[in-house]
């Protein structure tokens, strides 16, 4: 077994350096490296969850302030200490629900025994989620079964009682580290396969000759357009080439190799283009709490110039980007840096320099932002220009169309 030191410092290495792209592969190794540390983490014999929470904590706060940009590291820290808690009520819950169901008085009659509903552990810790903690995102996605009241009945002492508590303990020392790091593989096969569950709705977005705009190089749009060609829509798209990194220019050429019609622009020509289209369709970094979306820089120009020309404006996100936090919490920083040799080759800034100053400050400074915050405000105009054309096609009383398009004024 590889010692879980030494994978945390490699991997918070990669952190620190920025050597691991998008979130998706930042959000999948994270959740690796917490199975590992779960895993191989000694647990006593009581407070195992709290033991296994500790060692996630600790581990989640060097993730996150190694690459406080990358939101996706603290949303899997936080899903994966949500799974230990659930896990750990689960089987809380169904040990207490089984010592109740075992310790029914005898005097009671057969008929009413059978009268009394068998729970499944599933069930319990079904109704256990649903009555004792507040609703998250994790349980909204769960299939849950219906949950069922757990009868109480009578509880008897004795050795039986005894016995019982000591196999429900040692049948949950065994258990709750195997039910987590199953959790834990289900998230790591969520973020895997987010692409192609997010691909699947493409036909119900894309409709037949529209014209689709989108900024930079995102897999989940890449995916996303090539699942509606698929289907034999016919579209075209407008990719708008993302400097200084040009990444639009990689999306134009994969596009074209899967056979889609292509026209690649400048960052420069959203304005002057977005009269042409119908749609835009854009991937995000993280989508905060308030609705609003940290994405590549130059995307809330994108997004203003669709809520000027009321052109719905989709944002594609996989579950890991979506962040508890708000934009105004301290813990949350914005945006990055990124290297002035993007903008200016070293030997061109260097000529910029001001030597007639005894330090040689330069004149000229190069600033070149990551990830721009697009506000919710521009987001819910957009889906609601949306909700209105659908609505005129279904021709629904003018009056409440009017209130809409003046609500979309004003915003």
């Amino acid at each position: 077994m590889p010692d879980v030191q030494a994978l945390v410092n490699d991997f918070l290495n990669k952190l620190k350096k920025r050597k691991i792209e998008g979130s998706q592969a930042t959000s999948r190794q994270t959740a690796e490296l917490l199975r590992s540390v779960i895993s191989q983490q000694r647990v006593p014999y009581n407070n195992q969850a709290g033991a296994l929470i500790d060692a996630v904590k600790a581990v989640g706060e060097q993730l996150i302030a190694a690459n406080p940009v990358e939101l996706a590291v603290g949303n899997i820290v936080r899903r994966v200490l949500h799974i230990i808690r659930e896990e750990d009520l689960s089987l809380t819950t169904a040990a207490m629900a089984g010592l109740n169901l075992s310790a029914v008085s005898d005097d009671e009659d057969d008929e009413e025994r059978d009268d009394l509903p068998v729970l499944s552990a599933a069930v319990v810790a079904a109704a256990a989620r649903s009555t004792l903690r507040p609703p998250s995102l994790q349980t909204l996605l769960e299939d849950m079964p219906d949950s069922a009241a757990i009868p109480h009945t009578s509880s008897s002492g004795g050795d039986s009682e005894g016995k019982s508590k000591s196999a429900d303990k040692s049948s949950r020392s065994r258990k709750l580290k195997h039910d987590v790091i199953e959790a834990v593989n289900e998230l790591i096969q969520d973020i895997t396969t987010c692409h192609e569950q997010i691909a699947e709705q493409a036909v119900e977005h894309i409709h037949q000759n529209e014209v689709i705009l989108t900024l930079g190089s995102s897999r989940t749009v890449l995916e996303f357009l090539c699942a509606a060609k698929e289907k034999k829509r016919s579209f075209r798209v407008f990719v708008a080439e993302g400097a200084p990194r040009y990444q639009g220019h990689l999306l134009a050429k994969e596009l074209v190799a899967r056979g889609l019609q292509t026209t690649l622009i400048t960052d420069s020509a959203v304005f002057a283009m977005i009269s042409r289209v119908n749609m835009v369709i854009v991937g995000a970094h993280a989508v905060m709490a308030n609705g609003g979306v940290i994405a590549p820089v130059g995307l809330n120009m994108v997004a203003l110039a669709a809520q000027k020309h009321a052109v719905p404006f989709v944002v594609l996100a996989g579950s890991h980007k979506l962040c508890p936090l708000y934009p105004h919490n301290p813990e949350v920083l914005l945006n990055e840096l990124r290297s002035p040799s993007e903008l200016l080759d070293f030997g061109e800034f260097s000529d910029c320099l001001d030597f007639r100053s005894v330090t040689g400050s330069p004149l000229l400074h190069v600033v070149n932002p990551t990830f721009d915050y697009v506000p919710p405000s521009l987001l819910v105009c957009s889906s609601l220009t949306r909700c209105l054309e659908l609505r005129w096609k279904e021709n629904v009383d003018g009056e409440i169309l009017e209130i809409l398009a003046q609500f979309i004024t004003s915003c």
